[in-house]
């Protein structure tokens, strides 16, 4: 009898670690709804320069953070903001535009680079009543390793990547980018360094 008994919990012993390894499996397969935050670190220089123009656009708000709530409303209205904006700003270098290597602006003449249009986005977004503590602008690098901006969407599903290189909005985890850096979500001028736990694309310098 007691035999047969430590074979039964035997038994069970392996149903349950064979469950939990499958279950965390599972888990560890599921894309991540949010990136980590680090420490603060230096904004962009372009960020910088574009505030000294534009001081108002980049003023504290007061009042506690507030979260969107992700419903198919706002989810439409998200999707077509950023299919908007890629289809109607053309793609043009700020060396080409300005004459300089790093200029944010927003391109109100109808060209502009990866921040420009994130500028324009996150605008549109906040005058359609979407809070700036949910809309941060990004740096990432892509495949290459080259430096690239897009818009971070925070909501209560997770965080969203509105980019200028896909018309499709994506889950930042769910993108082929490293992520390095964003706005704080308490002040638009302070910079979070971003805990992006996949590995870092390979660069030329590297390989």
């Amino acid at each position: 009898m007691k035999k047969e008994i430590r074979t039964i919990l035997s038994a069970f012993a392996i149903a349950f670690a064979t469950a939990g390894a499958a279950g965390a499996a599972a888990a560890a397969s599921e894309p991540a709804l949010f990136i980590s935050v680090g420490t603060a670190t230096r904004a962009p220089i372009g960020w910088v320069e574009f505030c000294k123009e534009t001081p108002d656009t980049c003023a504290p708000q007061a009042g506690m953070l507030q979260e969107i709530v992700l419903t198919q409303k706002t989810w439409a209205h998200l999707v077509h903001i950023n299919n908007l904006v890629n289809e109607r700003i053309k793609p043009m270098t700020d060396m080409d535009h300005w004459g300089v290597a790093e200029k944010w602006s927003y391109p109100d003449d109808g060209y502009g680079d990866c921040e420009d249009y994130v500028l324009l986005k996150r605008r549109m977004l906040a005058e359609a009543g979407w809070p700036l503590s949910s809309l941060l602008v990004t740096v990432v690098r892509d495949q290459n390793g080259d430096g690239h901006a897009v818009l971070t969407v925070k909501t209560d599903k997770g965080e969203f990547v509105l980019d200028n290189q896909n018309a499709e909005v994506l889950l930042w985890s769910e993108t082929n980018y490293h992520y390095v850096k964003r706005q704080s979500q308490h002040n638009p001028n302070t910079w979070v360094a971003l805990g992006d736990p996949r590995p870092a694309p390979l660069t030329a310098s590297s390989r």
